[in-house]
């Protein structure tokens, strides 16, 4: 049964895709004008305006029991999943940037130290498919904090081992339902969803949720996004 929310989210999103979005969706070039390219990307942006006032801090996504969490949950990226990065405990470092106190590299064993707790949530592609999962990992919130994190910032940023890149606002970093996800379906997080960690948002769309996450910065300056530079739009969430 679909959820009002997950209509909610979906008509927006439905109605939010720029440009590039539809070019790749259709493979047809719609965009030879620049005054087409300046009216859709100002819809571009009144529509992240709008999406980034719609989000509250306190306003939960939609939590399930655990018997409704898939057991085999889909993998999904540009590539298959034998190109996904095999990171190694022994070498991997998550590296830290921007406006950060403490900036010393995390182990892989310093991360699943910290305290973590347990969701079930949705996971909503913007392909038009959705699977519920059981995410375990350590609240971004929690995280900033330990590292002495400025959270007055606007934005924090995450780079990738595969060549991903993503950021997001500060306020939804620090939602109580933002993971550093160490773990899927109770057991490790498996390689190919992103091993060490990924980090998972269930109020945003899943390309919103970066894998094999190797730094993370906080700044100012909003962060670019492997996806919106192809034409999605940058909130992409509520």
């Amino acid at each position: 049964m679909t959820r009002p929310m997950d209509l909610q989210r979906r008509r927006l999103f439905g109605g939010s895709l720029s440009v590039g979005a539809l070019t790749l969706l259709t493979g047809c070039d719609i965009s030879d004008h620049d005054s087409v390219q300046r009216a859709l990307a100002a819809v571009s942006r009144w529509n992240d305006r709008v999406q980034a006032a719609l989000f509250s801090p306190n306003r939960l996504a939609p939590t399930f029991p655990k018997a409704m969490a898939v057991k085999d949950f889909r993998y999904n990226a540009w590539y298959g999943p034998d190109k996904a990065p095999k990171l190694d405990d022994a070498t991997y470092r998550l590296t830290l940037a921007g406006q950060i106190a403490d900036k010393r590299p995390w182990t892989v064993a310093q991360l699943r130290a910290l305290p973590q707790t347990t969701q079930i949530t949705r996971h909503i592609c913007v392909e038009g498919w959705s699977m519920i999962g059981q995410w375990s990992g350590t609240p971004l919130s929690v995280f900033l904090n330990r590292i002495g994190a400025d959270t007055t910032a606007k934005y924090v940023g995450f780079e990738c081992a595969d060549g991903y890149y993503e950021g997001i606002d500060m306020p939804t970093a620090l939602h109580p339902q933002t993971l550093m996800a160490f773990g899927l379906g109770g057991d490790i997080l498996p390689t190919p969803h992103g091993y060490p960690f990924k980090i998972r948002i269930p109020t945003k769309l899943g390309f919103k949720n970066p894998k094999f996450v190797t730094t993370i910065y906080v700044t100012n300056q909003r962060p670019r996004g492997f996806w919106t530079d192809r034409g999605y739009n940058w909130f992409s969430g509520i």
